[in-house]
């Protein structure tokens, strides 16, 4: 009996913290080896073949467009920023059918969705599928900065070109001028070649790593004239396999003649092959180069080059350019160099802005919001703020008839094939979903919500509705059996306000996106709590394009819990952003707190660009790591006594982290994580280690103590977000005298209030 009871202790002691597995001791995440790359057999008739827009961040503007390349048996994608797995299950757009990824350049602006795909392809069947991912040379630093935690095989297929980067992260030198493009891939069905533009500097100084742009060529085969019967059968062929030979132009012998029938005998004129271009020129710099580029010469119809017979005609341009360079004179002229070939304008200058493209999410937003407007805003792309915050529409200047110059719209398709239907295809352009209309479907679907909004909006309006200087107290629903916890007496609500904006599981969905919760402290502040993919798109629908970037301006502290990517890679495109915001301004490097693991995949992708961050390792703000730096500042030791001190052997730091030699550099980084939190009205932020994955933490919230009009001293709010956890002991110590644990039980986020 007894020996069954301390099997039971034991098990249930494993369902609580696993010390050897979130130490990184345990090898249960051992990733899959050998992923197989997608080999297909080649259809050269292809039937059917397209570019087509998918519009990620073209609600947002948070991300740059991907374009589908399609063909019967094969996919090509060119660029994968944020949000595109969302994407395409929202469109039903199969990952799995995609060969080829192009980069245009290598940003988080391009690239934010690509570690997530790469995982999803590697999670497919039972050995995992990898595609081709290409990119400029840069791509190696992209590359080197997954490899933290996706598995290798996932990226065995990575392919760069162009010059290679020398060991300082530059392209050093002047790029010379080529003849001839990069062939990328050239077979029976199509030729993909690359145009390197490295942007322009004064002198030859090295370009920083990220500055390259690409610009894709797509060559389709000749479309071969039509076979004519009737002439092979007076050549004295007989219908048969000669036939089949002839369309597929080879020679054969003529069955009642002495002579051979070539192709060129029994068909009609062959039709030159559709050419797209794809150009991405993010700066005027970029664009002083690409007017240099002679290999582009024989695309030209109007060109100062000599061109060779022979010469190539362009019938579509994609342009990811944005609107500052691609509405200057300069690029319109460079524009007219291809002749009648259709422009599209993706670059983010978008019609229709406020169409959402996740509308199923989108739909479920608006009900919810009419329903109760007070917990659940309306999304940030139906406002006004979204509209004016975009530069002028108008396309009266442009130098380019007005059929040639398309806006690019969500799923506009230009047709390559059939060659009879070449040009443009609208069909399958979402429609224009206002609010009301939702509105008036969900009324129409569910009569009684009518009268739940109005029962819900009485509650809110009978003199208890909780505004900016009134306390969260006066809710109705509460009786004298069931108050308030006594740190959220008397509390405004202006105090704190926690956004969910991921509360899906390893993968986002059609309806919601991966782990993140936004805690946002008003004037003084705000912070993230995970910050998985896609994490800024959801910021923009929910504030709108104004309201977000003043919410990622505003960002105190980044807090990872752990090194899944469902929970950080959101993380590069927030902290570039929150870069370019504060450009020019006094500003200090955001903390961002994670898992050790984290530091060495923004360590690597800082070597692309700058994130403008200092971090801090979780372990660092367990209750172990912050007692002993109390401890050691009340007994004054300085900086230059730590090692033999706080780090020292035997010490609690020393004993907790169960290594010498303790990175000292934590200690300044420790102290402006402890003025952050004092400035945001915080008292502390200790991490824990949970059940999960290795180095895997949850996070507690406290906020400082206030006093009430009384004089009596109110304790402050606590919240607890457990990340992904099992069941453990030690979430269940935080949780003792907590109003609010988020915790994320594999496809929902769980919140609990205690009193």
């Amino acid at each position: 009996m007894e020996e069954k009871e301390e099997i039971a202790n034991g098990a249930s002691e494993n369902r609580g913290f696993n010390r050897k597995r979130a130490e990184g001791r345990d090898g249960s995440d051992r990733p899959k080896k050998n992923l197989q790359l997608k080999v297909r057999k080649l259809n050269p008739a292809n039937t059917i073949s397209y570019v087509q827009i998918l519009g990620t961040g073209m609600d947002t503007q948070d991300t740059s467009p991907a374009v589908l390349l399609f063909f019967d048996k094969q996919r090509f994608i060119f660029n994968a920023g944020e949000g595109l797995q969302r994407f395409c299950s929202e469109h039903r757009i199969k990952l799995s059918k995609i060969d080829h990824i192009f980069l245009s350049r290598v940003c988080s602006e391009t690239a934010g969705g690509l570690p997530g795909l790469l995982l999803t392809l590697a999670g497919m069947g039972d050995e995992g599928m990898s595609v081709n991912v290409w990119g400029p040379s840069d791509l190696k630093y992209l590359v080197d900065a997954m490899k933290s935690f996706i598995p290798n095989a996932a990226m065995v297929h990575t392919r760069s070109f162009g010059p290679t980067p020398d060991s300082n992260g530059s392209s050093s030198g002047i790029l010379p001028k080529l003849d001839n493009p990069f062939v990328l891939i050239d077979d029976e069905v199509v030729k993909i070649s690359a145009i390197l533009l490295k942007p322009s500097h004064s002198g030859a100084s090295p370009s920083k790593p990220g500055d390259l742009s690409v610009i894709y060529i797509c060559e389709l085969p000749e479309i071969k004239g039509k076979f004519d019967p009737k002439k092979a059968t007076d050549l004295g062929l007989r219908p048969g396999p000669k036939f089949r030979e002839l369309q597929l132009g080879n020679s054969v012998q003529s069955d009642r003649q002495n002579i051979m029938v070539h192709p060129s005998d029994v068909l009609g004129p062959s039709v030159p092959g559709p050419i797209v271009l794809l150009v991405d020129c993010p700066t005027l710099s970029h664009f002083h180069e690409l007017l240099s580029q002679q290999c582009l010469a024989p695309y030209y119809l109007d060109t100062a080059y000599d061109v060779p017979e022979g010469s190539k005609l362009v019938n579509c341009v994609i342009h990811l350019t944005p609107p500052i360079i691609a509405q200057t004179d300069d690029y319109q002229k460079w524009m007219l160099k291809f002749g009648a070939a259709q422009h599209i304008m993706a670059g983010h200058e978008m019609k229709n802005i406020e169409v959402p493209i996740l509308k199923a999410s989108a739909r479920i937003a608006a009900r919810l919001n009419y329903l109760c407007p007070q917990f659940f805003p309306s999304p940030g792309f139906w406002s006004l703020q979204n509209l004016t915050s975009l530069p002028s529409q108008s396309h009266k200047n442009f130098m380019l008839r007005p059929n040639q110059l398309i806006p690019a719209e969500n799923l506009l398709k230009f047709i390559m094939r059939p060659y009879a239907n070449l040009g443009l295809d609208r069909s399958g352009i979402p429609s224009l979903s206002s609010s009301s209309e939702i509105i008036k479907d969900l009324l129409s679907d569910i009569p009684e919500a009518k009268d739940a909004s109005e029962q819900v909006n009485n509650i809110w309006s009978d003199n208890k509705c909780i505004s900016k200087d009134k306390s969260l107290i006066e809710e109705p629903w509460l009786d004298e059996e069931s108050s308030l916890p006594s740190c959220l007496e008397n509390i405004t609500r202006e105090e704190m306000e926690i956004v969910l904006l991921g509360t899906g599981s390893s993968q986002p969905s059609k309806y919601r996106n991966v782990s993140s919760i936004f805690i946002n402290l008003f004037s003084r502040g705000s912070l993230l709590l995970d910050c998985g993919e896609g994490t800024l798109g959801q910021l923009k629908r929910r504030f709108g394009v104004q309201g977000a970037d003043e919410a990622v301006r505003n960002l105190k502290c980044i807090w990872i819990s752990h090194i899944h990517a469902d929970h950080h890679t959101g993380l590069a495109r927030i902290l570039a952003l929150r870069r370019d915001l504060l450009k020019g301004s006094p500003h200090e490097p955001i903390i961002v707190v994670g898992p050790r693991q984290l530091k060495r995949f923004l360590d690597a992708y800082q070597r692309l660009e700058d994130l403008n961050m200092q971090f801090l390792d979780c372990l660092h703000t367990t209750e172990a790591s912050l007692e002993a730096l109390d401890s050691n500042e009340d007994n004054s030791v300085g900086p230059e006594n730590v090692d033999s001190t706080l780090f020292a052997r035997g010490t609690r730091m020393q004993s907790y982290w169960k290594r010498p030699g303790s990175p000292t550099v934590a200690i300044p980084i420790l102290k402006s994580l402890k003025n952050v939190l004092m400035e945001a009205g915080l008292e502390a932020l200790v991490s824990f280690p949970v059940v999960h994955c290795p180095q895997a933490f949850g996070v507690a919230l406290q906020a400082a103590g206030r006093v009430d009009g009384a004089g009596k001293m109110i304790p402050g709010w606590k919240v607890v977000y457990s990340g992904d956890t099992r069941p453990a002991r030690n979430l269940s110590k935080r949780l003792v005298g907590q109003p609010f644990l988020f915790t994320r039980q594999l496809s929902k986020i769980t919140w609990w209030t205690r009193p």
